[in-house]
């Protein structure tokens, strides 16, 4: 069976959606931060943090949720998977439930939103959507 790093953390910040935990804690690496950062850009964490540890660092995102306590990602859905990759070409947009949700692509320039990538004019691997 191939690890999939990506699909743990997406798993692990649905999980503690679904349990209205305050925060969720996992392994760090490069690519985790940069789907927090754009997670807390879009307004979908309230923020994230990477801890040192002794053998490895601890990525740390706190949730978000509504006033009386609803939960801003309704849903988390990890697309492109070790198994079965999917790509988005640079001339078609890769839009969420009609532009109301967010596609996070891995581009040449960096990890990036479907909207950013659009107008940088870059394509990529579709990493997950979330809404």
């Amino acid at each position: 069976m191939v690890s999939d790093p990506i699909g743990d953390m997406l798993t692990r910040i649905r999980n503690g959606n679904t349990a209205l935990h305050e925060s969720v804690a996992m392994p760090t690496s490069g690519m985790k931060r940069e789907i927090a950062r754009i997670l807390k850009e879009e307004g979908y964490i309230d923020d994230w943090a990477i801890s040192k540890g002794e053998t490895h660092d601890t990525l740390t995102v706190t949730l978000r949720y509504g006033p009386s306590r609803e939960r801003v990602i309704s849903g988390l859905k990890r697309v492109s998977k070790p198994g079965r990759r999917v790509y988005a070409k640079k001339d078609r947009p890769h839009r969420v439930l009609g532009g109301m949700g967010l596609a996070i692509l891995s581009t040449s320039n960096g990890v990036v939103t479907g909207r950013q990538a659009q107008e940088q004019g870059v394509g990529g691997e579709v990493l997950c959507y979330v809404w």
